[in-house]
């Protein structure tokens, strides 16, 4: 009977032994896992004190900010989060800027059509202004300012380079 109570006490103090042997997680280990779990979201931060999880910082959306919590908890040791969070929706982009040239299409595509002759030509539309461009002889820039003059378009800008 004295080997059973003996054994009994025994099997008590070593099981009292195994569960006041439980080793705490330190806040430091604590703050490395919650780091690693955040760095997802690079507008959050988190500081872990006491085994309590303070999450800082903005999210996209509320579901991205709970789940963010929903990691942080299942981080063994981790006794509670608090929220210090915000949720900011972005603002939406700016709409799209519409360009339009102060040269007529039209206009446009009768000068092309004058100089499509001259492959080395190039009519553009520069700082609102038409403008040719490119390597020609002399007797081709004659005759491509006679083409185009004749269109009667108006003030152009004519740098063409006359080799």
């Amino acid at each position: 009977m004295k080997k059973t109570i003996a054994m009994a006490a025994l099997a008590v103090a070593v099981s009292f032994g195994a569960v006041s042997c439980k080793k705490k997680v330190s806040d430091a280990d604590l703050q490395t896992q919650a780091t690693t779990v955040v760095t997802s979201n690079p507008s959050a931060s988190v500081e872990v004190k006491e085994g309590v999880a303070h999450l800082s910082g903005t999210f996209a959306d509320q579901q991205s900010k709970d789940a963010m919590i929903a990691k942080l908890k299942a981080i063994n040791g981790i006794k509670d989060v608090m929220d210090m969070s915000k949720v900011e929706v972005a603002p939406p982009p700016p709409p799209a800027v519409e360009t339009t040239s102060a040269v007529d299409p039209a206009v446009q595509k009768k000068v092309q059509d004058a100089v499509k002759d001259f492959p080395s030509v190039k009519v553009e539309v520069v700082n609102g202004q038409l403008t040719l461009t490119g390597n020609v002889s002399s007797q081709q820039a004659r005759k491509i300012k006679e083409s185009v003059d004749a269109l009667k378009i108006g003030k152009y800008n004519n740098n063409l380079i006359v080799k």
